[in-house]
């Protein structure tokens, strides 16, 4: 509990605590529903302890207490509790699945180590960019995942959860950005030596507005480092001075 406070530097591009759309915002909500319910936990769990640790009371009947010990609380009250956080957790994913409408439908593909996009583009016709998604902002959308050598993961922590892109089994995946901007997104599974550098970024634009240029960005689309080379983050590289 007492590292509860520490929380408020939990922000970011990459923060799922900085939700900017309505799946990510569920992902939010039960992290901190369950926070919430183990911090109280914690602290009714200490007050027993100090309870017990400070009471003495002889007589009564001992087997009968210890029955409501086991039964009462450590078998009711753990069912009641992880009977509940599991149905809100069930209830919450269900609001997150793809389903079969009219939504917006883009394609992602991971490789070693890059990602390549096929979106709408000014025309209605497929545009293929690498590195960067372009979509509307405030219209749920799905993302049709693949990969072509390994295992991958799609992540874009500010506007919902994790999906696996595995070779041959396009897995579908449905994101929304509340307002336009900019959101970051990262390999979230490991992928060999590049894997630092498989990052993309997902561009969400006005639909009222003009439509963007659908480009590509290079410092997305970059070689991992020859092999015996170091490989660093690109992050903390275009941090330094």
């Amino acid at each position: 509990m007492l590292a509860v406070p520490l929380l408020a530097g939990c922000d970011g591009p990459l923060s799922t605590l900085s939700p900017a759309g309505p799946i990510a915002s569920e992902i939010a909500r039960l992290w901190w529903v369950m926070l919430i319910g183990a911090g109280l936990i914690t602290a009714l769990v200490m007050v027993l302890l100090s309870l017990a640790l400070l009471r003495n009371t002889p007589g009564g009947d001992p087997e009968r207490s210890e029955r409501r010990w086991i039964y009462g609380w450590g078998l009711g009250f753990t069912l009641t509790g992880l009977t509940l956080l599991l149905g809100f957790a069930l209830w919450t994913g269900e609001r997150m699945l793809a389903r079969d409408d009219d939504t917006l439908t883009v394609r992602a593909q991971a490789s070693q180590w890059m990602w390549d996009f096929v979106q709408p583009g000014p025309d209605g016709q497929p545009v293929a960019t690498r590195g960067v998604l372009y979509v509307p902002a405030g219209r749920p959308f799905d993302v049709v995942i693949t990969s072509t050598d390994v295992i991958h993961g799609f992540w874009v922590p500010q506007l919902g959860g994790k999906m696996d892109a595995i070779p041959g089994h396009p897995n579908l995946h449905r994101l929304m950005a509340a307002t336009p901007g900019r959101y970051e997104g990262q390999c979230a599974e490991f992928c060999g030596r590049g894997h630092p550098f498989m990052r993309f970024e997902v561009v969400a634009y006005d639909p009222a507005g003009p439509m963007p240029d659908f480009v590509s960005d290079p410092q997305l689309t970059r070689e991992p480092p020859l092999s015996g080379t170091p490989v660093t983050d690109p992050s903390a590289e275009e941090a330094r001075p």
